[in-house]
Parts: structure tokens; C-alpha cells; sequence
């Protein structure tokens, strides 16, 4: 039995959920993957996956191995990168996560220029409205829109990301613009939940700030979903410049109190911490930072 082989499928099959997919990253078939599985826990005299006909979920010893997996197959792709990265070109999947709206509005747009650059590179891109881990789901790298949290992994700025008010002509021929931040008390104002710091809205000007809790009749964990309500003529909503760029040029939404300063939150590429980046995952960061501290999502 090829050992690392099957730490490797048995690694796939708890990040994707099931033997297929990891047997079809491998170009093999699921019976394959379930042998290389199964061969390994005869080996190691212990049970690691409990199978069903629906899903598979870790024993308690499963896990344990699980976890040693990750240590060490983490430590040789380390090794193999620090040695391909002195004469290889950079190649294989490079699996990256981020806020589905940054990816269809800003991502997306240069994916085919950099798959050109780099043709033996291939991208996988798991897209979920929540945080995926990085390493236990086996995500090279990720895009995000807050504060770095964990002490595992890396941050690299990419751009401040600032927040601006917008709604939309109708709404604002029915209800008026405010004027000063705290008229917002009296307007219909959409807050983006998974963020409750969100709820207090941020002005400052070069002599004054101003903090105002908002409220309305709608309200989500989706920036797409709030945009759409607002262009629907709903209310007000404090949002990415990158998100609403093309509907302010088409007036079909309106900024406000522009001339106070608000709110960012600054966009990242996050990855695990390494001894030696792989040369896939270095090339993608220095495209990107290249292409989006250029400017191009901030217009």
C-alpha cells in the first residue's frame, strides 16, 4: 500500500464530503478511493470513518489521525515546494474561497488573465456565504473582508475596501436624503447582520465624528441581497463601493452624505502559515495584489 497516497485520499474525502469527489480529484473511482481508505485502517488496526449510505463523518480516533494528516502532509507539500520553487514552473489546483459578490463583481473578471499566464495552474473555488477553514478544508488561500483572527494564518492587505450610503432615486424622492448623519434615526436603513458592529453607522469629518444606530424593516447576512433592496426602493444601506460602482454610473442608485468620511473594511488574501509558500499560491497572490492595488476594485 502506498501510504501517503492514501493519507492524501483519505484527507480528500473528509475536506469534500465523500469518496467521489476526492476520487475524482485523483482521476480514480470511488471504489479505489474506498479501498485506499479501507487498507489504511486495516493497517493502523483502528476504525476512522463511520460510513452510511447518505455521508461519513470521523470516529473519535479518525479524527485524531485526521489531524496528523494535516501536520504531515502539510510538512512535505512544504518540502517539495521549497525545492520545485528554484526551477519548476508552478502548477496544479490552487483552491481559493471568498465572499461570493467580491468574486463575481471583482475575482472573476481577471481569473481568465491569469489563467492564461499560468496555463498548468487550475482553480478550484468552494464558495460559501461562511468562513471556511483553511486547513481542515484544505483551502489555499482566501479573500476577506475583516480582521485577521487566527494566529495560524497570514494576512497581506489588499485594499482598504470603504464603505459608502447610497439609495435609490425613488426612495429618496419618497423620503427625502438626509442631510446630517443623525437624520438617518428617520429613515428606512438596511444593516448587513453577519457583522452587528454594522448596526452603528460611522461619520467623521475633520472636526467631528458622529456614530448613529440604525435600524428598518429589512435586514440580512447578504450584501446581494440588501443591494437588491435597495435598488428595489426600500431604504438606505451602507455598503462597498465595489458592489454599487456600476449602478451609481447608471443612476440607478444615489450616494449620500458624501462629504463625511465612513466606515472600511479592509480586504485581505489570507493563507495558512508556511515555511515555504507554494509557488501556485505565491504566483496568484502577486497577481492579484498587483492587478487589485492597481486600483481595480476601488474605483
Amino acid at each position: 500500500m502506498d501510504q501517503l497516497s492514501a493519507m492524501r485520499i483519505f484527507v480528500r474525502v473528509i475536506q469534500t464530503g465523500s469518496f467521489s469527489a476526492a476520487a475524482r480529484e485523483q482521476n480514480s473511482t470511488q471504489a479505489t478511493a474506498s479501498k485506499k481508505v479501507a487498507a489504511l485502517e486495516q493497517k493502523l488496526g483502528v476504525k476512522l470513518i463511520n460510513r452510511s449510505s447518505r455521508e461519513q463523518s470521523l470516529t473519535e480516533a479518525g479524527n485524531d489521525y485526521f489531524q496528523h494528516c494535516l501536520a504531515v502532509l502539510s510538512e512535505i507539500d512544504e518540502m517539495e515546494a521549497s525545492v520545485r520553487s528554484r526551477t519548476a514552473t508552478p502548477k496544479g489546483v490552487l483552491r481559493i474561497t471568498a465572499p461570493i459578490p467580491f468574486v463575481r463583481l471583482v475575482l472573476a473578471p481577471l481569473i481568465p488573465e491569469f489563467l492564461a499566464r499560468y496555463p498548468d495552474i487550475e482553480i478550484d473555488m468552494p464558495l460559501e456565504e461562511r468562513h471556511l477553514d483553511l486547513i481542515s478544508e484544505g483551502i489555499d488561500l482566501a479573500i476577506r473582508a475583516r480582521k485577521l483572527e487566527d494566529s495560524s494564518l497570514v494576512a497581506k492587505p489588499l485594499f482598504s475596501n470603504p464603505l459608502i450610503l447610497v439609495a435609490s432615486p425613488d426612495y429618496i424622492a419618497r423620503k427625502g436624503a438626509p442631510a446630517v448623519p443623525e437624520d438617518l434615526k428617520n429613515h428606512d436603513c438596511i444593516v448587513y447582520t453577519l457583522n452587528k458592529a454594522l448596526n452603528n453607522w460611522h461619520f467623521r469629518t475633520a472636526d467631528s465624528e458622529h456614530a448613529v444606530a440604525v435600524s428598518g424593516a429589512f435586514r440580512s447576512n447578504n450584501g446581494e441581497t440588501n443591494l437588491a433592496v435597495v435598488l428595489a426602493g426600500q431604504g438606505i444601506t451602507q455598503i462597498p463601493v465595489w458592489m454599487v460602482d456600476e449602478h451609481l454610473k447608471r443612476g440607478e442608485l444615489v450616494q449620500l452624505l458624501s462629504e463625511y468620511e465612513t466606515d472600511f473594511m479592509p480586504i485581505n488574501i489570507v493563507y495558512p502559515q508556511s515555511h515555504y509558500l507554494p509557488l501556485k499560491v505565491r504566483c496568484f497572490i502577486d497577481f492579484i495584489s498587483d492587478r487589485l492595488t492597481a486600483g481595480d476594485a476601488q474605483q
